[in-house]
């Protein structure tokens, strides 16, 4: 082999080990890029499929290889495409077009009602009533973010995914029954449609979830946003200024309907649920279903940042089985008028007030507040004035208690004119129960005094007001009937404390300002405790004085915050109860009949 031969084959040599060695590169390369896209599939996979739908979300290669193009692959917000060769082939086929966020304004008689494609939820609620000073309505969903009614399928969440709509126009004024749609499609033949029904006058929305090309196993419906105090808080601490401010998750067990204030994340399950929502002092929005389900009810408490007085609201959740081929009801927008909701035969009146199952008082006394709202209603509608119907229902609560009021002081009366008898037989035959007691008998009887009508006579005026004042409370702090009713002179909101000058207040007791009924209140307590007190047999004359200043006292706690028709209320029943104590005495004749006694210390003691 002659020089240059030799030269050529080492070339030649060299060339082919460069080859196959650039070759193996290139190899290697693409096996690098093979796995890194494979990694990149199987993570989007796993992070972004859900059951059986497949979420949008953008699939990235994080580092791409040394050598080559690597693909690229297309992800719109309404669908995500596999990165395998037959999607790369394909992709044009499963790419829809670009969807953007939009919001649909729904107006009806009742309410305006925002609606979002990002998720296919509500956005906002303002009802068409409790206008402000300012005649503007009030937004009912406490943040607007995050809104209501978000749907999760077998744990895939839709709360950010964009639906298509079908709807061209921005703004609805609904004059016939009206559906705005949203469509969801993963791009692998399988939908999730989302409808909102409207009608002109309704207090429903009607919301209606179907799946189509697959079954879900379960559904989360949740509500985020939670729900809005509609009334102006009163700023400053009290004992009780923000106590008639309700924040409360209410629910139809199909037994009873619950009402509960919770400080921690609770899950209710007590059977059955009818209808599940929220209520603030006025308003009520809650989710109906057609039939009673098993879903479990979920609530977690959301702090109001902004305002601290406020008691705050909730993120509630119903977690239950897919059953049917689509999950269908009613959202429902309630302002608490009691004959308006009372007719819809769902028993949404006990939001309003309720009882104990245990006593029967979810029946007997929510009938006691239906009759005094009723009541007030009716002298409202010959004398359009709820302090003056609120000072009818107080002489006709006083006028049937008033019998077994005279009977009582009667009674008293005797018993106290006997207390000189009364402490011989005592002292004479303290060593002796039973004759004492056969002597004490002895005396009633010879006089002609009941001790029961004493008891019976003190104990059923108390019964009976005591349940109409309760339901009075509730009524006039909770019914939307009273909202900004005034009565007469100062007293311009029947459902509000009645101040008269804002510009001093009393830290704890009047933060708003000074209000004047109250101090009414005191002074009609001290004189009505004491002429009950005075008349009131074997009391220590320490204990009535005691008294005597403790109950006015404790009624100004109270009343400095109440509502003013409560008041209003309670100054009415003591001035009647003075009245009446100063007619009867004055009209009761002195028993003539009465056995004279011996002073204490000249009874002998029978041993």
């Amino acid at each position: 082999m002659n020089k240059n031969t030799l030269i050529g084959t080492i070339l030649i040599v060299a060339i082919m080990i460069w080859w196959f060695g650039i070759n193996a590169q290139n190899n290697e390369a693409a096996q690098q890029q093979k796995a890194v896209q494979s990694t990149a599939v199987d993570s989007a996979t796993a992070t972004e499929t859900k059951g059986d739908l497949v979420l949008p979300g953008e699939l990235k290669v994080k580092e791409p290889p040394v050598l080559g193009t690597p693909t690229v692959v297309s992800d719109t917000p309404s669908a995500a495409v596999p990165l395998d060769s037959t999607a790369q082939e394909d992709s044009t086929a499963v790419t829809k077009k670009e969807i953007l966020p939009r919001s649909i304004v729904v107006e009806t008689d009742n309410f305006t009602v925002t609606l979002s494609n990002r998720g296919g939820r509500i956005q906002s609620v303002v009802a068409h009533v409790l206008p402000d000073s300012l005649g503007k309505f009030p937004e009912l969903i406490q943040d607007t973010a995050l809104g209501a009614l978000d749907l999760k399928l077998d744990g895939a969440d839709l709360s950010q995914v964009l639906f298509d709509v079908e709807e061209t126009s921005e703004k609805i004024k609904v004059d016939s029954d009206t559906v705005v749609k949203f469509v969801f499609d993963d791009g692998h033949g399988k939908q999730v449609i989302r409808s909102y029904g409207f009608t002109k006058s309704g207090y429903a929305i009607r919301q209606v979830n179907k799946s189509v090309g697959f079954k879900p196993n379960g559904y989360e419906l949740t509500w985020n946003g939670g729900m809005k105090e509609t009334e102006v808080i009163p700023e400053g601490k009290s004992f009780g200024g923000a106590s008639y401010f309700f924040t409360e998750v209410v629910y139809n067990n199909t037994q009873t309907v619950e009402r509960e204030m919770i400080t921690s994340e609770t899950a209710f399950n007590d059977g059955r649920l009818s209808w599940a929502g929220m209520r603030r002092k006025y308003i009520a929005m809650t989710m109906e279903f057609d039939s009673p389900i098993g879903a479990v009810l979920n609530a977690k408490p959301m702090k109001v940042l902004e305002k601290e007085q406020d008691p705050g609201t909730y993120k509630i959740a119903l977690k239950d089985e897919w059953k049917t081929d689509s999950l269908a009801y009613n959202f429902m927008v309630l302002p608490l008028q009691w004959s308006g909701i009372e007719s819809l035969g769902k028993n949404y009146e006990e939001i309003i007030v309720s009882g104990w199952t245990w006593c029967g008082a979810n029946i007997w006394f929510v009938w006691i507040c239906k009759m005094l709202l009723k009541l007030l209603n009716l002298f409202y509608g010959i004398l359009p004035n709820y302090g003056i119907a609120i000072i009818l229902v107080t002489f006709i609560v006083r006028g049937v208690t008033t019998p077994f009021t005279i009977r009582q002081m009667k009674s008293t009366s005797a018993m106290s004119k006997l207390k000189p008898q009364l402490d011989e037989i005592n002292v004479k035959y303290r060593s002796d129960p039973q004759k004492k007691q056969a002597a004490i008998m002895e005396l009633y009887a010879k006089n002609g005094v009941n001790p029961l009508a004493s008891c019976t006579g003190g104990c059923l005026p108390m019964i009976i007001q005591m349940p109409i004042f309760m339901g009075l409370f509730f009524v006039l702090g909770r019914a939307i009937e009273l909202r900004g009713m005034p009565a007469f002179l100062w007293i311009d909101d029947l459902s509000r404390s009645d101040v008269i000058f804002s510009g001093f207040s009393i830290p704890f007791l009047m933060p708003e300002g000074l209000a004047l009924l109250p101090w009414i209140m005191v002074i009609t307590t001290y004189f009505q405790t004491k002429v009950t007190m005075g008349q009131s047999a074997g009391m220590d004359p320490a204990q009535v004085k005691m008294m005597t200043w403790m109950m006015p006292a404790m009624m100004f706690l109270f009343s400095a915050v109440m509502p003013s028709g409560l008041v209003l209320y309670w100054i009415v029943s003591n001035v009647w109860s003075i009245v009446q104590y100063k007619l009867i005495k004055r009209n009761q004749d002195t028993p003539s009949k009465m056995v004279k006694g011996k002073k204490v210390e000249d009874a002998q003691i029978v041993k």
